[in-house]
C-alpha cells in the first residue's frame, strides 16, 4: 500500500462527505474549496483555471467521484509528490487527515451527547486513521472482522486488560457488519459504548489510542527513557528514543519538543550487549559507520526490547521496506487469502466427494436394477424351465407309449436339446454383454455431456479474459500516451528554463563586465586626480617660493637715493606718493589677497588659484612698466 492510496482513503472520505444528497456527485464550487484547502496542505500552488477547463465538457450538473479522479491525480497528487520528490521530504499526510477529518466529521460523526464513554475529537480522529490505515483496499472502505480484533487487542494491550471477545462476538454477528463488513461509523459506535474498554478511565484510553495510532500510522516501533553516553564529554544523560524503520531520534523529554539528535540506520549497523561498566549496568550499544552510540537500559528486558526492535529496524531498511505495520498487514492479508483458498478448495473437494458419493449410489442403483433384472431373467427362465420339466414329462408319459416308435428318433431330439440349451446359454451371455455395454454407454455419455460442460465454462472463461484484456490494453495504451505528453511537456519547460538560465548567465556576464570597465575608468580617473593633486601641490609651492621672491622686490627704491649710514633706522624713511608705482602694485596685490582669503574655506585648490593669479598680476605690471624691479 503505497502513500498515494493512503491519501486517497482520506479524501474519498472528504469527497462523500460533501455528497450531501447521497447521490455520487459533489458541484464544482465544492470541489473548488476540496481542492483549495488540499493544495494548501501539501504547500503546491492552486490552479482554479485547470478545474474550469478539466470539467469544461460537463458544465451541466456536479461531477461523480470518477470524474473527479483523474484531476486530483493530474494536478494535485502528482504535482506534490514531484514536489516532495525534489525537496526529498514527505508529504504531510497527518494533516490531510486532519482536513478530511474535519469534513466528514460534521456530517457523520454524531455520538450521543448524554453517553459518559463518548470518545474525545482527537481520539475519534486516531482511530479514524487507524481504520483507515487497516481496512481493505477498495471501496466503499470497511474493514475485515480478523483487523478489527487485531486493532482491539492492540488498544487493550496497551490499556493492560484482556479483549471483551463476547461483545466483539456480539456485534460482528450483526447482519449489517456480517454482509457489509466494519466501516469507521459502526466502529466508533461501537468505540463509545465503552463495552469493549470495559470502563475504563477516559485518560488511559486516551493515552492507549494515542499509542497504538503513533505505533501503527507513525511507524514507531518503540519509544522510552534510555541514559546515552555522550560523544564529547564522555558523560551520561537520560534522553527520550523513539526508533522508526529509519531513524532513531532522541529527545530532552518525552514531549518530543527538542531533538537532540538523530541517528541513520542502515544495512551497516548492528547492535551488540555491552558488560556493565562506569556505573552502568543492562548496557549496548549501537555501530555505524561512522560512530559508536552506547546506551544503558532500565532492566534486561528493556534492552532485550531495544536490541530486537533496532534489529528489526534493520532488517525492514535491509529488505527495502518503509513500515513494520505495512508489512504485517499484507502478512495477515495473504495469510486471510491463504486461509479462503484453502476454506473454497476444501469446499471444493467436499462438493467433489459428494458429487462422487451420489455418483456411487447411483451407480449401486443401476447395480441393483440389473441384479433385479437378471433374478427376474432367472424367475422367467426357471419357469421356462419348469414348463419345460413339464412339457417334457407330459410328453414322456405320451412318449412311454410310442417309446418304441421314438427309440430312433430319441437321440435326434437329445442331440437337439442339447443345442438348444448352448443357444440359450449364448443367448444369455449375449443379453449380459448387451447390459454392460449399455452402462458404458451411458457412462460416455455423461462424461461427454459434462466435458461439454467444461467446454463452454472454458469457453466463456477465456472470452471474459480476452475482454478484459482488450481493455487493459486500451487502458496501457492511454496511459502511455499520457505519459508521453507529460515527458514532451517537461523536456520543452526544461528547454525554456535552460534557455532563461543562459540569457540570465549572458545578461549577468555583460554586467559584471560593464562594472570592470567602470571600476576601470575610476581607477584611471583617480589616478588623474592624484596627479592633478601633486601638480597643483608643486604649483602652489614655485606660488610661494615666487611670492617670498616677490615680496623682496617690492621695497621701492628712489633713484640716486643713499642709505644713510648714521642715524636712526627712520630716518631715511619717506612715505610714498600716490604716483608711486610700487604703492599702486602693493594695493592692486592686496586686493585679490581678501578675495582669497574670503574663498580659502571652499577649497584649497581655488587658494593656490588665487596666489597663482596674484603672481600673474605682478609679472604682468612689471612687464608694462608699473613698477621698478632693481
Amino acid at each position: 500500500m503505497d502513500l498515494r492510496s493512503e491519501l486517497l482513503k482520506s479524501i474519498w472520505y472528504g469527497f462523500t462527505a460533501l455528497d450531501l444528497e447521497k447521490s455520487g456527485k459533489v458541484s464544482k464550487s465544492q470541489l473548488k474549496v476540496l481542492s483549495h484547502n488540499l493544495c494548501t496542505v501539501l504547500s503546491i500552488p492552486h490552479d482554479p483555471v485547470a478545474l474550469e477547463e478539466h470539467f469544461r465538457d460537463d458544465d451541466d450538473g456536479p461531477v461523480s467521484s470518477q470524474g473527479y479522479m483523474p484531476y486530483l491525480n493530474k494536478y494535485i497528487l502528482d504535482k506534490s509528490f514531484l514536489l516532495f520528490c525534489l525537496c526529498t521530504q514527505m508529504p504531510p499526510l497527518e494533516q490531510v487527515d486532519e482536513l478530511c477529518w474535519t469534513l466528514t466529521a460534521k456530517k457523520n460523526y454524531k455520538p450521543a451527547k448524554d453517553n459518559k464513554n463518548v470518545l474525545p475529537g482527537k481520539d475519534a480522529f486516531h482511530l479514524w486513521s487507524l481504520f483507515n490505515f487497516l481496512s481493505e483496499d477498495k471501496y466503499p472502505l470497511v474493514m475485515v472482522p480478523d483487523e478489527v480484533e487485531y486493532l482491539l487487542k492492540k488498544i487493550c494491550m496497551a490499556m493492560s486488560v484482556e479483549l471483551n471477545c463476547v461483545e466483539l462476538e456480539d456485534f460482528i454477528s450483526q447482519d449489517a457488519v456480517r454482509q457489509n463488513g466494519f466501516t469507521v461509523w459502526s466502529f466508533l459506535e461501537m468505540m463509545n459504548t465503552g463495552k469493549i474498554t470495559r470502563g475504563m478511565g477516559q485518560e488511559i484510553t486516551s493515552m492507549a489510542i494515542e499509542e497504538v495510532y503513533r505505533e501503527i500510522v507513525a511507524d514507531v516501533l518503540k519509544e522510552g527513557y534510555l541514559w546515552k553516553k555522550s560523544q564529547l564529554r564522555r558523560n551520561w544523560k537520560e534522553r527520550w528514543f523513539t526508533l522508526r524503520p529509519i531513524t532513531l531520534d532522541y529527545y530532552t523529554s518525552e514531549d518530543r519538543k527538542e531533538r537532540q539528535g538523530s541517528i541513520a540506520l542502515d544495512g551497516n549497523c548492528c547492535v551488540e550487549v555491552l558488560s556493565d561498566r562506569d556505573g552502568k549496568r543492562c548496557m549496548f550499544c549501537l555501530k555505524t559507520l561512522s560512530k559508536t552510540y552506547e546506551m544503558s537500559a532500565s532492566d534486561t528486558k528493556q534492552r532485550q526490547e531495544w536490541t530486537a526492535a533496532i534489529q528489526t529496524a534493520i532488517r525492514l531498511h535491509t529488505e527495502g521496506k518503509t513500515s513494520l505495520h505495512k508489512d504485517l498487514k499484507l502478512k495477515r492479508r495473504e495469510q486471510r487469502e491463504q486461509r479462503e483458498k484453502r476454506r473454497l478448495a476444501k469446499e471444493e473437494e467436499q462438493q467433489r466427494f459428494q458429487a462422487l458419493q451420489e455418483e456411487k449410489e447411483r451407480k449401486l442403483a443401476e447395480l441393483e436394477l440389473l441384479k433385479e433384472a437378471q433374478r427376474q431373467a432367472q424367475a422367467l427362465l426357471e419357469q421356462d424351465e419348469m414348463r419345460r420339466r413339464q412339457h417334457h414329462e407330459e410328453m414322456q408319459q405320451a412318449l412311454e407309449v410310442q417309446l418304441r416308435e421314438a427309440k430312433e428318433s430319441r437321440a435326434t431330439m437329445q442331440a437337439e436339446m442339447v443345442l438348444k440349451e448352448e443357444e440359450a446359454e449364448r443367448q444369455r451371455k449375449r443379453i449380459k454383454e448387451l447390459e454392460e455395454m449399455q452402462t458404458s454407454l451411458e457412462e460416455a455419455l455423461q462424461q461427454e455431456i459434462k466435458a461439454r460442460q467444461d467446454e463452454e465454462v472454458f469457453r466463456y472463461a477465456q472470452t471474459g479474459l480476452l475482454s478484459e484484456e482488450e481493455d487493459k490494453m486500451k487502458a496501457l495504451m492511454a496511459l502511455q500516451e499520457e505519459q508521453e505528453e507529460y515527458i514532451l511537456k517537461t523536456q520543452r519547460e526544461k528547454q525554456e528554463l535552460r534557455q532563461e538560465m543562459e540569457n540570465k548567465s549572458r545578461a549577468l556576464e555583460e554586467a559584471q563586465r560593464q562594472l570592470e570597465e567602470v571600476r576601470a575608468n575610476r581607477y584611471r580617473v583617480d589616478q588623474d586626480v592624484v596627479a592633478a593633486q601633486r601638480k597643483l601641490r608643486q604649483a602652489s609651492t614655485n606660488v610661494k617660493h615666487w611670492n617670498v621672491q616677490m615680496n623682496r622686490l617690492m621695497r621701492p627704491i628712489g633713484p640716486g637715493e643713499k642709505r644713510p649710514s648714521g642715524g636712526g633706522s627712520f630716518s631715511s624713511f619717506q612715505i610714498p606718493s600716490q604716483r608711486d608705482p610700487g604703492l599702486r602694485l602693493r594695493q592692486r596685490s592686496e586686493e585679490p589677497d581678501e578675495e582669497c582669503k574670503e574663498n580659502v574655506d571652499n577649497s584649497s585648490s581655488a587658494g593656490s588659484g588665487c596666489e597663482g593669479e596674484r603672481e600673474e598680476r605682478r609679472l604682468s605690471q612689471a612687464s608694462n612698466g608699473d613698477m621698478d624691479i632693481p
